[in-house]
């Protein structure tokens, strides 16, 4: 059992950056994919960004160039460092860590574990 717990998020404006921070629990966090995802009020969840056990990243096509996802495995804890925020940003942003590592990193459906998620608010 995994337990995720996102922090960072808020209001903040056009143009800043902010990053958010997923905080795991269990002795195997190293052994895990780690993936951020965003949902917007009326929209599917989002696939924003994925990093492997051996620091391999992938990027949703939207966040390209302004997101940089990291991971600390002696603190078992995964970053997502948000660059030149836009309002389209604005969304619940959650953590998720996935068991396989085989497959689309981008597919929610295929993470066993799941952040409550952090508020990010980005104000024009």
């Amino acid at each position: 059992q995994v337990q995720l717990v996102e922090s960072g998020g808020g209001l903040v404006q056009a143009g800043d950056s902010l990053r958010l921070s997923c905080a795991a629990s269990g002795r195997t966090f190293s052994s895990y994919v780690m993936g951020w995802f965003r949902q917007a009020p009326g929209k599917e969840r989002e696939f924003v960004a994925a990093i492997s056990w051996s620091g391999n990243t992938y990027y949703g096509d939207s966040v390209k160039g302004r997101f940089t996802i990291s991971r600390d495995n002696a603190k078992n804890t995964v970053f997502l460092q948000i660059g030149t925020l836009k309002p389209e940003d604005t969304a619940v942003y959650y953590c998720a860590a996935r068991r396989g590592l085989y497959g689309n990193y981008g597919d929610p459906s295929g993470y066993d574990y799941w952040g409550q998620g952090t508020q990010v608010t980005v104000s024009s």
